[in-house]
């Protein structure tokens, strides 16, 4: 079972670091930056939600969600940490950003236009995974699409030290097939999917699936 309490210590402890270590990623990886363009463009141009919100699940320090807006979404993040939340309403002041759970959104039924998952379930076992498939669908509103990026592959990978720290993290990698099959269960329809090798940075591939609520 996930232990959020030592995710979040884990992510309180580095989150100064972990925005100055990631910041620069999406400027050096165009496929990553030509997904969430993607992404973008299909939430603004879905029929009556082209102008709802976006939720940015997972944002940390809140890059993703400046770049969406950037793209011309309207985007807020959420996330598990509020050392994370802190930097990112320090970094980006004109966006919205909050502390909490993906697990329970505090978000009404069927009012979003997109939701983005950008590696924010390589916490989560396998076995917990259906939940929050269930719960990004209930959020979205019909047309809206969720964008849930990951590591591809199989097994677990125990951190003890991240970002010049100590942290209590596991994290997971999925096949596609696995993460597609439990945003199928949900109600979510396949739109694409990316599978591309792994930087210089990265020790698997990473995977990107772009999912639409029928």
């Amino acid at each position: 079972m996930t232990d959020l309490h030592a995710v979040r210590a884990s992510y309180d402890a580095v989150a100064a670091d972990y925005a100055r270590l990631v910041g620069p990623e999406l400027a050096r990886r165009p496929l990553d930056r030509a997904v969430l363009a993607a992404f973008a463009e299909y939430v603004r141009a879905a029929e009556g939600g082209g102008g709802r919100a976006v939720a940015d699940l997972g944002c940390g320090p809140g890059r993703l969600t400046a770049h969406l807006d950037g793209l011309g979404v309207r985007a807020f993040g959420v996330d598990l940490s509020p050392a994370m939340v802190a930097v990112a309403r320090r970094s980006y002041p004109g966006l919205r950003f909050e502390v909490g759970s993906m697990t329970s959104l505090d978000v009404a039924d069927g009012v979003l236009g997109g939701v983005l998952a950008w590696h924010s379930l390589v916490h989560t076992p396998p076995a917990e995974l259906a939940p929050l498939c269930a719960e990004f669908a209930r959020v979205l509103a019909p047309g809206g699409h969720a964008l849930i990026a990951f590591g591809a592959g199989e097994g677990r990978i125990r951190l003890d030290r991240a970002y010049g720290h100590p942290v209590d993290l596991d994290v997971y990698r999925n096949p596609p097939d696995r993460i597609a099959a439990l945003l199928a269960e949900a109600g979510l329809t396949e739109v694409a999917r990316l599978v591309r090798a792994p930087d210089a940075l990265e020790e698997s591939p990473q995977g990107f699936l772009l999912v639409r609520k029928t």
